[in-house]
C-alpha cells in the first residue's frame, strides 16, 4: 500500500524534463495508478528511475524497451492516458 508521503514521491518523479512525459505520467498516476496491482505499482515506480531519453523513445515508439515488466508497463501506461 502507498502511503501519501510515498504517493507525494512518485507524483514528485512523475515531473520530468520532457514535457512529452509529464502529460504522460502524471494523469496516470491521478486516474489510472490505483487500479494497478501492487507488484504493477513497483514497476511504475522503477520505470520512472529510467532515463528521460530512453523513456521517450519507449513512449515514442521509436525503440523497444529490454525489460519486459518494464516493456509491458508502457503498454498500460499508454493505453490508458491517451493524449
Amino acid at each position: 500500500m502507498f502511503t501519501e508521503k510515498r504517493r507525494n514521491r512518485l507524483k514528485w518523479a512523475c515531473r520530468r524534463g520532457m514535457l512529452e512525459l509529464d502529460v504522460l505520467f502524471l494523469p496516470f498516476v491521478e486516474e489510472a495508478f490505483d487500479d494497478l496491482d501492487e507488484h504493477q505499482q513497483e514497476t511504475f515506480e522503477r520505470l520512472l528511475t529510467c532515463d528521460d531519453p530512453d523513456l521517450f523513445a519507449w513512449f515514442m515508439g521509436h525503440q523497444q524497451c529490454d525489460d519486459p515488466e518494464l516493456a509491458a508497463m508502457v503498454a498500460i501506461v499508454l493505453n490508458r492516458v491517451k493524449v
